[in-house]
C-alpha cells in the first residue's frame, strides 16, 4: 500500500489485515438502544442472506402490540425505530423471525 502525505512524500507499507464490510456471516438481534426508553428506541439486527423478515413487539401478556418489519429484506445490517408513544409503561418483548432463526429480547418503556 502506498501512503502519500500532504507534502507529497510517500511511503510503501505491507497490508497486514483486511477488513470486510458488507454482509454479516450470521443472524443476530441486538439489545434495543436506549433501554429503558421513552418513547422511542432503535433495534438493530443482521441477516446473512436475503429473505422474509418479521420483527414484532409483544406486551407482558403475549399480545402483539406492533409489527415493525414484515417483508422480504436483503442480507446485511438493519436498524428499525420503535415509537411506543401510544403504549403504557412496562416490559415489552421483541421477536425477530427469519429463515429458521428466532430470537426474543426484552425492553422496558418508562414514561
Amino acid at each position: 500500500m502506498k501512503q502519500i502525505d500532504y507534502n507529497g512524500e510517500f511511503e510503501y507499507h505491507n497490508l497486514t489485515s483486511e477488513v470486510v464490510i458488507g454482509v454479516p456471516d450470521k443472524f443476530a438481534l441486538s439489545q434495543n438502544f436506549p433501554n429503558p426508553f421513552n418513547p422511542e428506541t432503535k433495534i438493530n439486527f443482521q441477516i446473512p442472506t436475503d429473505g422474509f423478515v418479521s420483527l414484532k413487539v409483544f406486551d407482558n401478556s403475549g399480545k402483539e402490540v406492533a409489527t415493525l418489519v414484515n417483508q422480504s429484506m436483503t442480507a446485511g445490517f438493519h436498524t428499525t425505530n420503535f415509537n411506543a408513544s401510544t403504549l403504557s409503561s412496562g416490559v415489552y418483548f421483541y421477536r425477530l423471525e427469519t429463515q429458521g432463526f428466532v430470537k426474543v429480547m426484552k425492553m422496558a418503556l418508562v414514561k
